[in-house]
C-alpha cells in the first residue's frame, strides 16, 4: 500500500474515481449521502416505476450507516459502516443511475465489481469499530429522504478528511483477494 494519501473532493467525476487502485488510502471532504438497504429498495422501486429519485445521485458517493442519534452539541452520532453486501442487489442499477463511489465494510459480489468497471465507479471501506473516531469528520448531517426510516433515512453529510481505504477500483482491482493472496501458503 502506498504511504500517499489521495484527497477526494466529492461529489466525484470519473477522472477522480480512475485515478484510484485498491488499497489507496483516501480522506474524503465534501457532500456524500448515507443508504442502507430499506433506501435502496424504495430508490431502485422509484428508477424501475420511470420516477426521480429523492437525491440526484450523478457522482455522489452513498456511505452505508445507520447513524445512532446526536447527542447534544454534536452534529451525529456514531457513524460505523455497515455490512455492504446487503446493498448488492440494489447497487448496479444505483451505479447506472450515476453513482461513483460507495463506502461500507466487507466485500462486494461479482456482479456489483463489473458493474463498477463499466460506469467507472469505486468501492471504499471504513473501519469497522471505530464510528465515533469517523463521525468526528462529519461536520453536518440533515434527512433529505426517507424520515420514515429512522437511523436508515437518507442523509446528506458534508465531510472533512473522512478516512476510507480504495477496495474496489474501476481497473478489476480488489484489496481483499490481493491480501489473500500476499498470505496464501
Amino acid at each position: 500500500m502506498s504511504a500517499e494519501v489521495i484527497r477526494l473532493s466529492a461529489p466525484l467525476s470519473d477522472p477522480d474515481v480512475e485515478q484510484l487502485k485498491a488499497g489507496r488510502q483516501v480522506l474524503i471532504s465534501g457532500k456524500m449521502y448515507t443508504g442502507r438497504d430499506a433506501a435502496h429498495k424504495k430508490m431502485v422501486e422509484l428508477l424501475d416505476q420511470g420516477k426521480e429519485l429523492p437525491v440526484d445521485l450523478e457522482g455522489q458517493i452513498i456511505y452505508y450507516v445507520g447513524p445512532t442519534p446526536a447527542k447534544p452539541g454534536q452534529v451525529i452520532g456514531s457513524a460505523g459502516p455497515t455490512t455492504s453486501g446487503r446493498m448488492d442487489a440494489y447497487t448496479p442499477r444505483l451505479l447506472a443511475a450515476g453513482l461513483k463511489g460507495m463506502i461500507g465494510k466487507g466485500m462486494r459480489s461479482e456482479e456489483v465489481k463489473e458493474a463498477m468497471k463499466k460506469y467507472k465507479a469505486v468501492y471504499l471501506a471504513a473501519v469497522g469499530g471505530a464510528g465515533a473516531l469517523i463521525a468526528r469528520s462529519i461536520k453536518k448531517a440533515q434527512v433529505v429522504a426517507y424520515p420514515e426510516l429512522g437511523a436508515e433515512a437518507i442523509y446528506e453529510l458534508v465531510v472533512e478528511d473522512f478516512p476510507a481505504i480504495v477496495v474496489n477500483d474501476v481497473w478489476g482491482g480488489d484489496l481483499y483477494l490481493e491480501g489473500r493472496k500476499k498470505y496464501a501458503i
